[in-house]
């Protein structure tokens, strides 16, 4: 296959992954929203069920990656060619950064009828809970980064890959088919036990990209879009993917 194809699928996933998970936060938070004040659980339902719906629609192309953390942790692993990660990348950022947009133009009355800038902030990319200790919260990034990147290198090992045999011949069912479900969990677990600290970005994708729309987009009361914090959620997913495909290599 062309990997033009497995970089539009990349996009779109991408896309669709930030605008129901940029969007849950938009309808949760922003005022006059009817979702206002839905809260965590239904913040974290939603992202997984926004990582469901990407994998869905992108798994059986490109294999759905949609996080420049997943492919640099799979390149890692030996699991993906590393001359097709920067194209994997861009697809995600543009993905992200799209998806973004979308989000505004969504709620676009909502984002005009909210005065807080951090709430708006908020509906975009992720910030700390608690400030001024980036150290922390770059474990905190890389600790859940590394759950995700292990967790999704194990259900890709062959031992965990269900196949058929029919007449004798093995059909793999593969990530885009069977994955979404558990990769859909992974997401609800990370945000529920590990996203209480710094919003669980764990993908440079979901949070850089934003950010920088964010920062592009015309809103009244916009506030800054905390350039000093936006290392941390590039930095801390990408040594916890590194991480990870070196836990999966010395155990598999």
């Amino acid at each position: 296959m062309e990997m033009y194809i497995k970089y539009i699928f990349e996009f779109i996933g991408t896309m669709v992954l930030i605008l129901l998970g940029d969007g849950v936060c938009a309808a949760t938070s922003l005022n006059r929203s009817k979702a206002k004040g839905a809260g965590w659980v239904v913040i974290t339902l939603g992202w997984g069920f926004a990582v469901m719906v990407g994998v869905f629609i992108s798994g059986s192309i490109s294999g759905a990656h949609l996080n420049p953390a997943v492919s640099i942790g799979c390149a890692l692993a030996g699991t993906m060619e590393w001359s097709a990660v920067p194209g994997y990348v861009i697809a995600q950022m543009l993905g992200g950064f799209t998806g973004a947009v979308l989000v505004w133009l969504f709620y676009k009355d909502h984002y005009d009828a909210t005065e807080d800038p951090d709430t708006k902030l908020g509906t975009f990319c992720t910030m700390p809970a608690i400030e001024g200790h980036k150290i922390r919260n770059f474990f905190c990034e890389a600790l859940a980064s590394w759950l995700l990147v292990f967790v999704i290198l194990v259900f890709g090992y062959d031992a965990n890959v269900p196949t058929l045999d029919a007449a004798g011949v093995h059909m793999h069912i593969g990530m885009g088919e069977l994955g979404a479900f558990p990769v859909t969990c992974l997401i609800m677990a990370i945000g529920m036990s590990l996203g209480g600290a710094t919003g669980y970005a764990i993908n440079p994708a979901r949070d850089l990209a934003p950010r920088i729309a964010h920062a592009v987009l015309p809103m009244k009361n916009k506030g800054k879009s905390g350039w000093c914090y936006s290392w941390v959620p590039v930095a801390g997913p990408i040594v916890g993917a590194a991480a990870a495909a070196l836990t999966y290599l010395l155990l598999f």
